[in-house]
């Protein structure tokens, strides 16, 4: 057991931490550029993440994934990293993945394991990611609710309602197994 301060980790739980902060950092690489904010797969692993972990799991994976980033290694879209990235344009939809797994993993803990509730857990994580970066990014485009919600949030629908429901498929499919390979996941 790995201890910090109350806080206690086996060495499995903090490989799947890994694993999750490397699956966000290669699927961040692959985006479809469509304006000001790309299109990228990183969310789906955000997801599977709150899907699959235990809360407290999923938020320190997204806590290290992001100060990974902050730090410099080239994790965020484009090979990016650094204070720069965070704290620029799509910061903020960094940032949100906080909140996200946070609330989905929760809201997928009380609903258990069924699919239309577990879509809709990660719809309402997704809102609250779409919150944080589209306020962030009309904070720092200077630009009005309308437009930061065109830009922002319209065009990005349809995509992350097809990871929406490709992570509550692959949660169903692999939370079997990854209950038996690892103590401790609910």
């Amino acid at each position: 057991m790995v201890q910090s301060g109350k806080a206690r980790f086996s060495t499995i739980h903090l490989v799947m931490i890994a694993l999750f902060v490397a699956l966000t950092a290669v699927c961040a690489q692959i985006t479809i550029p469509i304006g000001a904010v790309p299109v990228s797969l990183s969310l789906l692993p955000v997801l599977l993440c709150a899907m699959l972990l235990p809360l407290k799991d999923a938020v320190w994976a997204m806590v290290a994934y992001m100060l990974i980033g902050l730090a410099g290694a080239p994790v965020f879209s484009g090979l990016q990293g650094g204070p720069a990235k965070l704290f620029g344009v799509t910061g903020g939809y960094i940032l949100g993945y906080i909140p996200c797994v946070a609330l989905t993993a929760w809201l997928v803990k009380i609903w258990k394991d069924r699919f239309l509730m577990n879509c809709l857990a990660m719809a309402l994580g997704v809102l609250a990611c779409y919150g944080f970066g589209t306020v962030w990014f009309m904070a720092v485009q200077h630009v009005d609710f309308m437009k930061g919600l065109s830009l922002c949030v319209l065009p990005f629908l349809p995509f992350d309602a097809g990871k929406i429901i490709l992570a509550a498929v692959l949660a169903l499919r692999l939370r079997p197994i990854l209950q038996r390979m690892v103590p401790g996941l609910e």
